[in-house]
């Protein structure tokens, strides 16, 4: 197990996180799993003996059960608070009424202490908005979360599906006004979902700024279920819900390649696909979610996956993303000045 920084921050996170959605299951994605406590227990057991030292949960998975069972399963398993990074996640209705979700400065005030009660802790690592809000101005919701950070309740802040534009604004407004910065972005990332490689990728790497990606196996389509010729599975988690949506044409060009990859060298297609996640320079952690003790421990194998320059080369080109302006004009135009860019960077 690997540990990176957390973008530009001193923390190290372990390149592998155990996302808790499937803790609970009393919710309207019920279907995503229903781990009770004792299981949960040994789901993070495994990880934390596998060298995880991050777990990300939210408010909103199975109505603050998973956050419930994710604390108990950490005092249960007399884990030190100083050994583990726990990130949870603000933004989704908690409740009836027009100021029980979003981004506004009461909602983040009352959200972190519900969820500090309900993880059983003093602080969180790592607090995340979960999504933009429109309602509220960026700098409301960043001052709320610069005021946490003084008191103590949280450490470091991040949001998740957010454009690259927003990120920017926010940044820039951090820098104006002495507030808390961004630290990372959780974001869906997958070799059938490359689409934040055209603008966030390279905001992240220009503003350095950390990459949580979560369904690295696209709700399932890569995890060695699915086959061109069996496309759909009874019971299995796409068969429900086809989410995060997949590009069917391209999406199984990638996993036969992948299938092909995986039996030459004795792996499993979704340990492939995760690796190919973590080759990814911008990736500081991918976010494993299982149900099942064998689930768990076939993610985890991935880091014992290397891939050379040709096989990375081929699922590049298997999954790469169609031309889209200004991309392919910035290639044109720029490429003279990126290639001497980076020959005065790397001198011979």
């Amino acid at each position: 197990m690997r540990y990176n920084k957390l973008g530009s921050t001193g923390l190290f996170v372990s390149e592998l996180c155990l996302g808790t959605m499937t803790f609970g299951g009393e919710w309207a994605l019920g279907y995503l799993g229903q781990v009770k406590q004792a299981e949960a227990d040994a789901l993070v057991a495994r990880a934390l003996e596998a060298g995880v030292n991050f777990i990300d949960t939210a408010d909103v998975y199975s109505d603050g059960q998973s956050e419930r069972i994710t604390g108990q399963a950490l005092r249960n398993l007399g884990v030190r608070r100083s050994e583990i990074i726990v990130a949870t996640k603000v933004f989704g209705e908690s409740g009836r009424g027009p100021n029980r979700h979003g981004s506004s400065r009461g909602h983040i005030m009352d959200a972190v202490r519900a969820s500090l009660d309900r993880l059983q802790l003093d602080h969180i690592d790592l607090y995340q908005l979960h999504g933009f809000d429109p309602a509220t101005p960026i700098e409301e919701s960043l001052e709320a979360l610069t005021d946490l950070a003084r008191q103590g309740l949280v450490r470091y802040i991040g949001v998740s599906n957010w454009a690259a534009w927003q990120m920017t604004k926010a940044l820039g407004l951090s820098a104006l006004h002495g507030l808390a910065k961004i630290a990372s972005v959780q974001a869906y990332y997958t070799l059938v979902g490359r689409e934040l490689e055209r603008e966030i990728v390279p905001m992240l790497q220009s503003e350095g700024l950390g990459l949580l990606v979560w369904s690295p196996l696209a709700g399932g389509f890569l995890s060695g279920k699915y086959t061109r010729a069996m496309q759909e599975v009874e019971g299995t988690r796409r068969a429900t819900n086809a989410f995060p949506p997949v590009e069917l044409d391209r999406g199984y060009d990638v996993l036969d390649a992948l299938a092909a990859m995986a039996t030459r060298k004795g792996v499993t297609v979704a340990q492939l696909a995760i690796a190919w996640l973590l080759h990814q320079k911008t990736v500081t952690s991918v976010i494993l979610g299982a149900k099942r003790i064998e689930q768990l421990d076939d993610t985890l194998g991935s880091v014992h996956v290397t891939l050379n320059a040709d096989e990375l080369r081929l699922l590049d080109e298997v999954s790469k993303l169609r031309a889209e302006y200004p991309g392919w004009m910035m290639d044109i135009w720029s490429k003279a000045r990126a290639e001497q860019h980076a020959a005065q960077r790397h001198p011979r």
